[in-house]
């Protein structure tokens, strides 16, 4: 069985786009897939369709109604939770996806956004690769297992939720919060956070996400009695606001690598070469050498995301008339913290930097705070494995997100996550989010067999 997997992986990998011929196994992800974007899931829409939806399939599968639940706060936003029963050696693993999708309008795309159309080599539609082609993935896996009589070692959950994009109903607070019985797990894969890298086409590197940095908004405002323009001041509160955003753009916060960040350098210098590649291993290995650590900051803003917290000005506004002193002027500072800081630390920081006590600094939005994920040997082990056999040469990454996912939900109420999945995207050419929005059919497929493998090696402790 497992040489026919490789054969067939393999062969899939070696084929042109146009020349796939799909497999009932395949096929059956593609029409999930379909279904899924065929169902309106933004905002004002909810999900409750879609979760529906998957949770026929699962019962038409054989799965019981008691395990296949729906259940939400509102009957337009509805999560569906399906369990996959296994033997109970170990505690459960939840596999998370969320349903919703960001608005596609019509006459900002080239072609209809709710409908799966595949087109030289892609399938177009909204959400197929945020994040409803790895939905379909999950939920064609459960449906394969089930059908060849797959018995875990532990019981599969998986999650499909509502709200993850900016709703007011998010899906994994609201079940942590009223239904945590459904989901509680000794960890949870999250594919929303992982995924692979291609260049050209060609596979370069798999990550897992294990933390995301926190988003916070910081307002800086000064107040002037103001005046006429003809009898200017030096007390000018536009002048102390620029004078405290050059003083916060010469600033950096103190290099602090954590686990992930360490390991992200480690094995990202099995891909370098040179200099490069020698400045990557010497920042993995205590203590950090900061100068380095410097060196490759200014080499890649990525690089530098990943080894402390960044604040950056993002909007200015000031002054009533042109013919007038400013009596209010006010920048918002949006600051990426490390997961091990706090809005009260990096408050403190600012203040200090822009050291005017003319300029008041508030915090104003931030969003909550998640601890790291420790590095499980055994999922990242088993990550590596299937990676080599699908993807030979390939490299697996651990990452901290500079964006947010649901899994920090999760990461603060004490269960671990790791974003893992096995859908390659080019990093060159990110549609989520954005007109015509697209997936790799090759791809797609690619990320069936890796998630049916990855399921089966993480539940059964041998190769599948």
């Amino acid at each position: 069985m497992l040489l026919a997997a490789t054969v067939a992986a393999t062969s899939l990998n070696s084929l042109s786009q146009e020349t796939i011929s799909l497999n009932p196994k395949q096929t059956l992800a593609r029409e999930i897939l379909g279904e899924l974007i065929g169902i309106n899931t933004t905002v004002n829409m909810g999900s409750t369709k879609a979760a529906e939806a998957m949770a026929m399939r699962l019962r038409a599968a054989g799965f019981p109604d008691m395990d296949v639940q729906l259940t939400g706060p509102h009957s337009d936003h509805m999560n569906m939770v399906a369990r996959y029963r296994g033997k109970g050696t170990s505690r459960p693993i939840l596999f998370i996806g969320h349903l919703d999708v960001v608005e596609a309008l019509r006459q900002d795309w080239s072609m209809e956004p709710f409908k799966l159309i595949e087109k030289d080599g892609y399938y177009y539609g909204r959400g197929t690769s945020d994040m409803k082609g790895n939905d379909a993935i999950l939920i064609a896996n459960l449906i394969r297992l089930k059908k060849e009589g797959f018995v875990p070692d532990r019981d599969i959950i998986v999650a499909l939720t509502e709200d993850e994009e900016g709703g007011n109903y998010n899906g994994v607070d609201w079940l942590l919060n009223n239904r945590r019985d459904l989901i509680d797990a000794e960890f949870c894969i999250n594919p929303d956070g992982g995924g692979g890298d291609e260049k050209d086409g060609k596979e370069v590197l798999m990550s897992i996400q294990t933390s995301e940095k926190v988003y916070a908004d910081f307002t800086l405002e000064a107040h002037n009695k103001g005046g006429h323009s003809s009898l200017p001041l030096k007390d000018n509160a536009i002048y102390h606001i620029a004078g405290a955003l050059n003083r916060l753009a010469l600033y950096d916060f103190p290099i602090r690598l954590n686990e992930t960040a360490r390991v992200f350098f480690e094995r990202s210098a099995a891909t370098q070469t040179g200099p490069l590649k020698a400045d990557m291993l010497a920042i993995s290995r205590l203590p950090t050498d900061t100068a380095i650590a410097n060196r490759l900051a200014r080499i890649s803003p990525y690089y530098n995301a990943q080894m402390r917290t960044t604040c950056v000005a993002t909007v200015l506004s000031g002054g009533h008339a042109n013919n007038a002193l400013p009596q209010t002027a006010k920048a918002n500072v949006n600051c990426r913290m490390l997961p091990d800081d706090d809005t009260a630390n990096v408050l403190n920081t600012l203040k200090s930097v822009v050291n005017d006590p003319q300029v008041t600094i508030s915090c104003t939005n931030t969003s909550i705070q998640s601890p790291l994920s420790p590095l499980r040997k055994d999922v990242l082990d088993k990550l590596d494995k299937i990676t080599n056999e699908m993807w030979p040469g390939v490299q697996v990454i651990p990452v901290m997100s500079t964006g947010a996912t649901d899994g920090r939900w999760l990461r603060k109420a004490g269960i671990p996550v790791y974003g893992i999945s096995g859908i390659f995207t080019d990093s060159d050419d990110v549609r989520a989010h954005g007109r015509d929005e697209r997936i790799g059919v090759k791809e797609f497929y690619n990320g069936v067999e890796f998630m049916y493998r990855f399921m089966k090696i993480l539940t059964s402790g041998s190769q599948p």
